[in-house]
């Protein structure tokens, strides 16, 4: 009988200082049932450096308003139970625990900028014995479709516009959920909710695509502009 396989799909909510505040991670199988997890807030970083937050942001979760009110969801967590906090080495012996158990293969969406602000928080994601970027492998398997570009124009999911003329389409992890779906949620960026509202629907579909892990791709702007893939009837 073939091993079973599990994936551990990580996600990070992020300080100023480019540290782990809200960190989480699923194990789940090939069916998407998750067999374990951690959802916690890091001590030594969350609370003690401010949130990332960016004044100057379209996006309102990212201004000085989203950060009030992202400060009382955690605060509301910790008083109902759903978030505790914990020490980067007590994280560090959760991860290795789940390697030894389960030998998952390690995801995110965007995996490099989570691998990133772990580094610098010493939470350790050095022991899996595999991994891919999920971001990649959306890009390689889902969004390069003609119907993900018809879903797309449906919905008027286009990046803004810089001032260089340069016009992307999304391939966020909030869209491309909607698209494999059909549930349009916004993303909170909570860690454990992005991961099971949207990166464990995202994986589940990439998983049904054949040869799915040759197609994985890194992604590219210049690959992605509306001008090259839409054009007036």
């Amino acid at each position: 009988m073939a091993k079973k396989q599990f994936f551990a799909v990580v996600d990070t909510e992020t300080t100023i200082n480019n540290t782990v505040a809200d960190f989480a991670i699923c194990i789940v199988d090939r069916k998407g049932i998750i067999h374990n997890q951690i959802a916690v807030l890091v001590a030594g970083h969350y609370g003690v450096h401010e949130l990332f937050h960016d004044v100057n942001s379209n996006a309102e979760i990212w201004t000085l308003k989203g950060l009030a009110k992202r400060h009382e969801i955690y605060k509301e967590a910790l008083s109902a139970g759903s978030r505790m906090v914990a020490s980067v080495p007590a994280i560090n012996r959760w991860i290795d625990k789940a390697i030894q158990k389960y030998d998952p293969i390690l995801t995110a969406y965007n995996l490099p900028f989570d691998l990133d602000k772990a580094k610098n928080t010493g939470i350790d994601l050095s022991g899996f014995s595999d991994r891919f970027c999920l971001w990649g492998a959306a890009l390689g398997n889902i969004t390069n479709t003609k119907k993900y570009r018809q879903f797309i124009l449906k919905y008027h999911l286009f990046n803004s516009r810089t001032p260089f003329g340069n016009l992307t389409f999304s391939t966020n992890a909030e869209n491309v959920s909607h698209y494999v779906t059909g549930n349009d949620l916004i993303e909170p960026h909570l860690a454990l909710e992005d991961i099971t509202e949207h990166e464990i629907p995202i994986l589940m579909a990439v998983l049904k695509k054949r040869k799915w892990r040759e197609n994985i791709t890194s992604y590219n702007w210049r690959g992605h502009q509306m001008k090259d893939h839409f054009s007036a009837n």
